[in-house]
Order: C-alpha cells, then structure tokens, then sequence
C-alpha cells in the first residue's frame, strides 16, 4: 500500500512540474499570411438585386445558357456545351437458376 501510494504521489509531482513548465514558456503562436488585397468592385456592383419571387427562385444576370441546345437553335447552328452521352452498356439477360 505504501509503494502504491508513493507511486500516485510521484506521478502527481511530475505532472504538476510538467503544467509549471508548460504553462512557464513563452507560447509561440504561428502566424497567418497577411489577407490579399481585394481587387476593385465591379461596376455591376451598384446595381440593386433582382427582385424575389415567391418559390426560391432567385434572378440571374445574365439568365444561365441551356446545356444542349433546343432542336431550332442546332439548325441555326448553335452547338451544345456539352457532349453527348455515352451510350448504355448492355449484357445478356441473367440466365434463371433451375
């Protein structure tokens, strides 16, 4: 009993130094590179937003661009921003197991 006790009683000496000398250094903090430079606003900027509309809906400008084109405007020669997909891979049918 003795020797457990003086065993907790070393364990708590050393720790307690340890708190001392950590809490005795002088902590050194990294620091951050300087925040960049912002560059001007845009001239958009002072425009007011769009309006809301009920339905979360929110106005864009300039009105976001189809990814495939509609069948009128490919005859007119627009071309699609994406491309096509790919076709779908088919194996034969699973047999039944009897």
């Amino acid at each position: 009993m003795f020797l457990a006790s003086a065993l907790v009683a070393a364990g708590l000496a050393i720790s307690g130094l340890s708190l001392v000398q950590i809490a005795a250094r002088n902590p050194q903090v990294a620091q951050a590179t300087p925040p960049l430079q912002s560059s001007p606003p845009p001239a958009d900027q002072d425009k007011p937003p769009g309006e809301s509309k009920p339905g979360g809906e929110r106005p864009t400008t300039p009105a976001p661009e189809p990814a495939r084109p509609d069948t009128p405007a490919q005859k007119a020669g627009a071309t699609p921003a994406l491309p096509p997909a790919p076709a779908e891979k088919t194996a034969p049918p699973i047999p039944d197991k009897k």
